[in-house]
């Protein structure tokens, strides 16, 4: 059987860089009307093509989850050595929003396997959903300095600076270097980053002006 991680090519989080299958990871924000969450690392920005993902098979799938968990604990206690059920486990606990052990499997995992994009990202997504967007952010910027083209960190730096930090400008700066990366990116609305960005920079002088 191959596992969900074996099929990590070092991009990121929970499957790879910028392929991302339908999750969105986090509570939505807004701001001039654009609304959005963060991304798991096995999901694609819109407008990406996908690659197979590494959710479950069929027959994965059939398992209850619980019943996965304790498999995934009974290897990693038998084999602590073993990266990818490291991994799979950090990914069952994102899953069922167990933020603090997914951390703990995902930092395992990490001691293991340092350079790993992915699982930096989707533990940055649960650094932020356990309420700790510094950690997040440190998570997101490992992340692309392992991998520097992987997109979904990139956009999630975004999405926390902005909504959790307050930060604008810092958010702008993250989405402007995803441009770079890649011009055509989307948000999930479907919206260009490009033009999002754009948006954003005209309100801000906008306010500025009304000051």
């Amino acid at each position: 059987m191959v596992s969900k991680s074996q099929q990590i090519e070092g991009q990121y989080v929970k499957k790879e860089t910028f392929y991302m299958v339908s999750l969105l990871a986090l509570a939505v924000g807004f701001f001039g009307g654009v609304m959005f969450g963060v991304f798991k690392s096995d999901s694609s920005l819109p407008g990406q093509s996908s690659a197979p993902s590494q959710s479950s098979t069929g027959q994965q799938a059939a398992l209850d989850r619980s019943t996965m968990i304790a498999a995934l604990q009974k290897e990693v206690a038998a084999n602590p050595n073993n990266v990818n059920a490291w991994i799979d486990l950090g990914n069952s606990y994102f899953d069922t929003n167990q933020y603090d052990k997914a951390i703990s499997a995902y930092q395992r995992s990490l001691e293991l396997q340092p350079n790993n994009a992915n699982v930096l990202t989707d533990m940055g997504v649960m650094y932020r959903r356990s309420g700790k967007p510094q950690e997040a952010i440190k998570a997101f910027d490992k992340a692309m300095e392992v991998d520097p083209k992987h997109e979904v960190s990139r956009f999630n730096k975004g999405v926390v600076l902005l909504h959790d930090l307050n930060d604008t400008q810092g958010a702008i700066r993250a989405w402007e270097d995803l441009i770079k990366v890649n011009p055509f990116a989307l948000a999930p609305g479907g919206q260009s980053v490009d033009q999002m960005v754009t948006q954003m920079k005209k309100q801000l002088k906008q306010e500025s002006t009304a000051q």
